[in-house]
């Protein structure tokens, strides 16, 4: 008869998972997680085969914490804006978890996928609210999630000086600047407006607003 051991595998797993919160996913190791449980690496292997078995465990059940802050942000009262904020506080509050999904070839879970699958369950509600078609929808949403990706990549890596209501106030302003940009240039989402004229019409606007200023 098999001997048995006096913990479950899911009680491995969250074992796993801790000492890669603490230490990374290099940091987890058949000694490290035996350290975690205070018992030998035998009851390891016996349930897993191989570090390789458990570290497909982790990578899934890290999965699962980001899309329990994923599900929070569709919940918020304007869903595009709450994934992103969750994406923010995600690598804020799991950032080993974050590097492991999102900054590693270690998953099949890519920032660009991730990003595509939340463009998927934002686009009908940028739809609705901003009166976009579906192809301003998603670029509108990648554009502000390039923004957040690379916050939250700035925080994991300790190089990020601004405060949650600062980002609050950067995402506002792109978000502004892009909307605007897509109601009142042709062609601006799908990329093919006329870059030179834009500019041109921007610099002409700021040539004026001076000398209206100048005047008074």
């Amino acid at each position: 008869m098999a001997p048995k051991y006096k913990f479950t595998k899911e009680e491995m797993v969250e074992a796993a998972l801790r000492v890669v919160r603490t230490k990374g996913i290099g940091g987890l190791t058949a000694k490290t997680m035996a350290d975690e449980l205070g018992t030998s690496t035998q009851p390891i292997f016996t349930s897993f085969g191989s570090m390789e078995g458990i570290k497909r465990e982790v990578y899934a059940a890290a999965v699962r914490v980001y899309d329990g802050y994923t599900d929070a942000g569709l919940k918020a009262g304007v869903p595009f804006f709450g994934v992103g904020m969750q994406y923010i506080r995600f690598a804020r509050e799991e950032p080993e978890l974050y590097r492991l999904l999102f900054l590693s070839r270690e998953t099949d879970l890519s920032a660009i996928k991730s990003m595509e699958h939340l463009q998927q369950l934002v686009r009908p509600t940028l739809m609705r609210i901003y009166h976009m078609t579906s192809q301003e929808a998603d670029f509108y949403f990648r554009s502000l999630w390039l923004v957040v990706h690379s916050l939250s990549t700035l925080i994991v890596t300790g190089d990020c000086p601004y405060s949650d209501q600062e980002i609050g106030r950067i995402l506002t302003s792109f978000s502004i600047s892009i909307c605007k940009s897509i109601k009142e240039i042709p062609g601006f989402a799908a990329g093919d407006f006329d870059r030179d004229a834009a500019f041109r019409a921007l610099v002409q606007e700021g040539t004026t607003a001076t000398t209206e200023q100048s005047k008074t």
